[in-house]
């Protein structure tokens, strides 16, 4: 496999890191990191205390470095699960910026500050270090935790290395490129896929600290080539280039746009598109997989589409017995399987859930799709909570809740089942109206729906909210809509 960061090892005065003013080249990154590195030597774990920082970026490249797995945790959990993650993963200490004030569940925890730089010449480290086995961890990422405590997923170094050139293939990621994107660094998306996928080509980041229009637009329009966000963000966008020319002109000169985390609304794809000229491609991974499908740079616009599966990974859809399903038809729905190299090694402590989550070698992901006539994938929603069972029919949410964003006075849109005596269950929209003193009527909405999909698919309750549950990565958080 190689070093995960070739750039790195070379070392050069080529930007490699941007936070707001504060900027590390590659030749700067590789001292500061590489010397923090050393104090890591031996730990089993070291946990991150990932803010959206350049000192997250550095403690995260100084553990890689020194062959120490890292567990990045976001400063928002709450003390209950913070607690259960650090006593879960034990990490030996924490990195932290120096100005970083940390929780009471920390409190146990040696903690080292991570600086961001190095009183020795850039140059002076020559000789790299080994670099470790590809199989060896490189993360501990934990998970949501919808259905129980949070589960540490075991990220082996062969996993980021094979996502980010996969991505380099689907994507045409070079070195010239520069990534702009303000999302967590807790998560896989901004953490491995935004700062790292860059490092690993050779590029540079600019992280905005926190997601503005300004900020995409002022990054975008003074050399960035692609970006990076999630659905909420997007939106904000296209609700901004009504009357922002700057903004679509600095969208327009992106090379690549890219939205993930949860799927984006067709009514935004095409509001983006209609004032920039330019699309907003689709991927499709989880903690546990990494990447595992995505809209190529080189392929047709495909608005509702995930793409493709990566370079390396293999997908099937199974029914609910099991057995694979063959059909490439847009209307089969099956369960995401897949398996490759891309994939997690196991949950921390976790035998039974990691022996759970797997049909022979095949991970079992828990999201429902369907697949179009050329390969391309669709995702319905999850099996827990997007797939109803409504009449005899196996419904997808997804789709509805795009038909429902179609209507002029939908804002957002969220769909769930519920019990229903006679159907089985029948379907529930969770509606935000554009204007809350007018919301659209109950049957208005229905119809809408059944014009565009299907009757069986309209929405059969339609309950009206101010703005729907949604977590740090912009995901709707459909358990508590019922709660």
């Amino acid at each position: 496999m190689g070093s995960l960061f070739p750039a790195l090892v070379a070392g050069s005065d080529r930007p490699a890191l941007r936070f707001g003013e504060r900027t590390l080249t590659y030749g700067e990154l590789r001292s500061v990191a590489g010397a923090l590195g050393e104090r890591l030597d031996g730990a089993a774990r070291v946990a991150v205390w990932a803010t959206p920082t350049l000192e997250t970026a550095v403690g995260v490249v100084a553990a890689l470095l020194a062959g120490v797995p890292a567990v990045p945790l976001n400063p928002k959990t709450g003390e209950r699960e913070l607690t259960h993650i650090v006593t879960d993963s034990s990490p030996a200490l924490v990195l932290a910026a120096p100005d970083d004030e940390l929780p009471a569940a920390l409190a146990a925890l040696p903690r080292v500050d991570i600086p961001v730089r190095s009183p020795e010449d850039p140059g002076a480290r020559e000789a790299p270090r080994p670099e470790p086995d590809p199989a060896a961890p490189a993360f501990v990422v934990y998970t949501s935790g919808t259905t129980g405590p949070p589960k540490g997923a075991v990220l082996p170094r062969r996993a980021v290395a094979t996502t980010l050139d996969a991505l380099e293939d689907a994507w045409a990621w070079t070195a010239e490129d520069v990534l702009v994107h303000g999302l967590p660094l807790f998560h896989v998306h901004g953490l491995i896929l935004g700062v790292l996928g860059p490092l690993r080509r050779g590029g540079s980041v600019r992280h905005l600290g926190r997601f503005t229009v300004e900020g995409v637009a002022r990054e975008l329009a003074s050399g960035g080539t692609m970006l990076f966000g999630v659905p909420t963000m997007y939106h904000r966008l296209a609700e901004a280039l009504e009357g922002d020319r700057e903004l679509a002109k600095a969208l327009s000169g992106a090379r690549l746009l890219v939205s993930g985390s949860a799927a984006l609304p067709v009514h935004d794809h095409e509001r983006i598109t209609a004032a920039t000229g330019r699309r907003v491609i689709e991927r499709y991974g989880m903690t546990e997989t990494l990447m595992n499908t995505s809209v190529r740079a080189d392929a047709e616009p495909r608005p509702g589409s995930v793409g493709v599966p990566l370079r390396g990974v293999e997908l099937r859809l199974v029914e609910e017995d099991g057995s694979p399903i063959a059909a490439y038809d847009g209307e089969t729905v099956g369960e995401i399987q897949v398996r490759g190299p891309n994939l997690f090694t196991a949950y921390l402590n976790r035998p039974d859930a990691t022996a759970a989550a797997f049909d022979g070698d095949w991970f079992r992901t828990g999201d429902m799709a369907v697949r179009d006539a050329d390969g391309s994938v669709r995702i319905v929603g999850r099996k827990a909570t997007d797939l109803i069972k409504s009449g005899g029919y196996k419904i997808g949410a997804g789709e509805i809740e795009n038909a429902l964003l179609e209507h002029p006075d939908v804002r957002e849109a969220a769909v769930t089942g519920e019990p229903d005596p006679d159907l089985g269950e029948r379907i529930v929209a969770w509606v935000v109206p554009a204007d809350r003193l007018r919301p659209p009527g109950e049957k208005e909405l229905a119809d809408h729906v059944a014009a565009l999909l299907a009757p069986h698919k309209r929405p059969r309750t339609v309950r009206y909210l101010d703005e729907l549950p949604r977590n740090d990565m912009g995901k709707i958080m459909k358990r508590s809509l019922h709660a």
